[in-house]
């Protein structure tokens, strides 16, 4: 009652206040960050782990297996995944809710020390990174030419525009995607190598013998003191080729005798790929305080200067841009803050008939959002899909406050009160009915403060939302409700009311027996009080078999499926497939979406085979068993009319046909999705878990065929490779002991034929042009290693001079191996 006589007593302060409203709702919108999602504060962290040369067996048991036996000690923690391939170990660690996630993450680096210490010499420290919604691109940076090759892309992304890129506020951005690391390349020839006798290994000692990094000293001259620098690593790469090999006795043989040296890049590992072109791409990531529209806005700014620091033949785009989301949010909310407040207008004038009446409940929608956002800002909220959808729930509820009030004041004005007289009577006579409603609407969302976990990260800001704006738009009808009343209502003659003649009708001017709608309506309830308990099961009744009809048969989800236009496909080929045929296998894909989505296709973005190990938090953001597998994302053009599930459908049909024995798996395409999948590609996964590998994949298979019986489910598969084809090379160590040599030599040699000696043996190289410093490698080149007679015949130095074959010391021979361990708590598991 005191708030009503003061707001009608001291009216301006009233609307000082709400003009004070309205500018700090300015100023909270200036200030807070507008994003896809609200702090979750994810209880997930994840550690990327790189050891090139490891296969899968080795990274399981020599690294990833002491993370897991550390992790268990961190505070808080409720389970440990981790997933091991060749060069790479992915470690996902889940916190119980309320987990103090930065108390957390520090206790995992902690422990990360401590594991590397039981770890194999050459160790490097791997990348712990917190999983929240900033972790999931919010767009993808994207370098195309048609001139140069990926590697050299790849070297002007990194080096070039990603230091820039990186430094702007908010965001966060991982190395470039489907590039490589650039290295100078020692390519051997195998047959000049057996020509010679000499073993690959010999031309890495040379090579590393001709590049060591010494310190420099310092010469005192008169009164200059002059660095003394040796020039241990080459200035240019050319005079690697007249490094000797051998020398003294007999001819001389130098590099360029048994090889080339040119700048290139790591052994081929994937290709990036941008509307079917083999190209660049940094992933946009912001970092959890950040605003996803502010991130976007600047590194769309910022393209003209990134393009400036690369050759004019790259061109850099910004693609894949998931503010729309956001944007279309806020549209939203103003589309319906402006029909909700139309609409109630347009009712209170059909039945009240006055214009004034209608203007003041419109005035009080705006403000009262405008409330809410102030109310958000100064508890810490951002603007977010959850925040604005409260914002936009509450415009349909707020209305009910000044709608009543306004309406009250009317029925007081016929009776020939004096405006200010009626707008204080009806104001007091509804402010605890208002209350009440209030309140009731408000217990609704009570239960979401005792939720936990990401439930209570998405949903407290909506209740909060909600109640701001239903507590202002109470106040308000309390306030500026009465003020605008008292000063815009005109006076009304007193007219003759009929008194009730129903214990449910109410004064009006309406005869409850009249005519009308309205008297119909009353007639109604007349009869149906007289025999209410009746009245009262029917609608139990009632609502009850709804309940129990239709329930059964609504999905439940976190979020309603929106068509986004956007979607990404997997493909796995053959176990095992080199990733050139990958890339033609994900070519004729993109080709087939293309006709079967009408040329419709806005932009494709993918990834065939895996990412380098120079590159290891890349799985982190998008996760690959090999070479066989191929990422593709698809998002449609705008106005194109095409229901994506429906196009899944049919491409489930089509590609089959095209791609004979390739599996395929649509996955989440939307950043909403991808956050809510918590980082795996799959919203449902089916893991068989103990402690025999063979045991768990027969009964997977098992599982396997039960669930292709559901009707509902699509792309059943298994998640890892498990037979990975392989070269069994088994060292006899009795001849190799006889011959003077050891598997370490064996190995080394057989290393630089199938792979590169960075591996074995670190040598850099130092860029004078640009002071980077990048790593010199020896290999065979690829395309001649082809079979396993040429292993064979790869040389092995012996310690009295002379030389044997590979195949002399070992045997070899095809077979198969896990490609990818999965493990649960340091259990196995074989996942669906």
């Amino acid at each position: 009652m005191w708030l009503i006589n003061t707001a009608l007593r001291r009216p301006f302060t009233i609307l000082v206040l709400v003009i004070a409203i309205a500018l700090g709702a300015g100023l909270a919108y200036s200030r807070m960050a507008v994003d896809i999602f609200p702090t979750l504060n994810l209880p997930v962290i994840y550690v990327a782990q790189p050891y090139g040369g490891m296969d899968p067996a080795q990274m399981e048991s020599f690294l990833v297996s002491y993370y897991e036996y550390h992790f268990l000690y961190v505070a808080g923690i409720e389970h440990v995944e981790s997933k091991s391939i060749q060069n790479t170990g992915l470690i996902k660690l889940f916190f119980h809710p309320g987990t103090d996630m930065s108390q957390a993450l520090a206790q995992v680096i902690a422990y990360v020390e401590r594991s590397k210490a039981f770890m194999p010499p050459g160790t490097v420290n791997p990348f712990v990174m917190r999983f929240d919604a900033g972790s999931v691109p919010v767009g993808q940076l994207v370098f195309a030419s048609e001139t140069r090759n990926l590697g050299e892309i790849s070297d002007l992304a990194l080096f070039r525009v990603r230091p820039l890129f990186s430094t702007l506020p908010g965001v966060s951005a991982p190395p470039p995607f489907g590039g490589n690391q650039r290295t100078v390349l020692v390519r051997v020839d195998p047959e000049r190598l057996r020509s010679f006798s000499m073993s690959p290994d010999e031309v890495v000692k040379a090579v590393a013998s001709s590049s060591a990094i010494l310190p420099s000293g310092t010469l005192r001259t008169g009164d200059l003191a002059r660095i003394a620098a040796v020039n241990g690593v080459v200035r240019d790469i050319k005079e690697l080729n007249d490094v000797p090999i051998r020398n003294g006795a007999g001819a001389n043989v130098y590099i360029r005798d048994v090889a080339t040296v040119e700048n290139g890049s790591d052994v081929l590992t994937g290709y990036g790929y941008v509307n079917g072109k083999r190209a660049v791409y940094i992933p946009v990531t912001k970092r959890a305080e950040a605003s996803t529209l502010d991130v976007i806005n600047r590194v769309k700014a910022e393209l003209p200067r990134f393009q400036s620091l690369v050759p004019e033949d790259i061109k850099i785009t910004f693609e894949l841009d998931q503010s729309p989301l956001v944007k279309n949010s806020l549209r939203t909310l103003a589309i319906e803050a402006l029909l909700g407040a139309l609409l109630t207008g347009l009712m209170v004038l059909l039945f009240l008939r006055d214009f004034r009446s209608a203007l003041i409940v419109v005035i009080t929608i705006p403000f009262s959002l405008l409330a809410g956002v102030v109310g958000l800002w100064l508890t810490g909220q951002t603007l977010n899909l959850m925040t604005l959808g409260g914002l936009a729930l509450a415009v349909g509820i707020l209305v009910d406050e000044a709608t009543v009030e306004i309406e009250n004041v009317n029925t007081h004005l016929e009776h020939g009160e004096p405006p200010r007289v009626a707008a204080f009577k009806a104001a007091s006579q509804t402010v605890v009915p208002r209350f009440l409603s209030m309140l009731a609407v408000l217990a609704v969302f009570v239960p979401s403060l005792f939720m936990t976990g990401v439930a209570r990260g998405l949903f407290v800001p909506l209740s909060l939302a909600v109640g701001f704006a239903m507590l202002s738009s109470y106040l308000l009808s309390s306030t500026l409700v009465p003020v605008l009343a008292a000063w815009l209502l005109r006076p009304k003659h007193a007219k003759h009311v009929v008194p009730p003649s129903g214990g449910i009708a109410r004064m009006h001017e309406i005869p409850p027996e009249g005519g009308t709608t309205y008297g119909t309506y009353i007639n109604l309830i007349n009869r149906l009080m007289k025999v209410h308990w009746l009245a009262f099961a029917c609608y139990l009744l009632i609502t009850f078999g709804i309940v129990t009809l239709l329930a059964p048969r609504l999905g439940t989800d976190i979020f309603p499926n929106t068509e986004t236009g956007m979607f990404q496909l997997r493909l796995r080929a053959a176990t095992g497939t080199r990733v050139e045929r990958t890339e033609v296998l994900l070519q004729k894909a993109l080709a087939t979406i293309q006709a079967e989505a009408n040329n419709n296709v806005d932009i494709s973005l993918g990834l065939a085979g895996i990412h380098p190990p120079s590159f290891p938090v890349n799985v982190i953001h998008l996760w690959t068993s090999g070479p066989h597998e191929a990422v593709l994302t698809i998002a449609l053009k705008k106005g194109s009319g095409i229901r994506t599930e429906a196009l899944k459908e049919r491409l489930r049909k089509r590609l089959p046909e095209v791609i004979p024995n390739v599996a395929l798996s649509f996955e989440a395409g939307d950043v909403v999705t991808k956050i809510m999948n918590f980082g795996a590609p799959t919203p449902i996964e089916v893991v068989t878990s103990g402690p025999n590998l063979a045991n768990n994949r027969a009964h997977a298979e098992k599982v396997m065929a039960e669930l292709k019986k559901i009707s509902a489910l699509r792309d059943l598969q298994f998640d890892q490779p498990l037979d990975y084809p392989t070269v069994n090379i088994n060292v006899d160590r009795k001849r190799a002991g006889q011959l003077g040599v050891t598997v370490e030599q064996v190995g080394r040699s057989l290393i630089a034929a199938t792979s590169s000696s960075r591996f074995t043996q670190p040598i850099y190289w130092r860029d004078p042009a640009s002071g980077t410093a990048y790593q010199v490698q020896v290999e065979v080149p690829q395309a001649r290693m082809n079979s396993i007679e040429e292993l064979q015949s790869i040389p092995v130095s012996l310690p009295n001079g002379s030389h044997a074959l590979a195949g002399d010391v070992a045997e070899m021979s095809f077979g198969t191996m896990v490609g990818e361990y999965d493990r649960y708590n340091q259990q196995r598991m074989v996942t669906i």
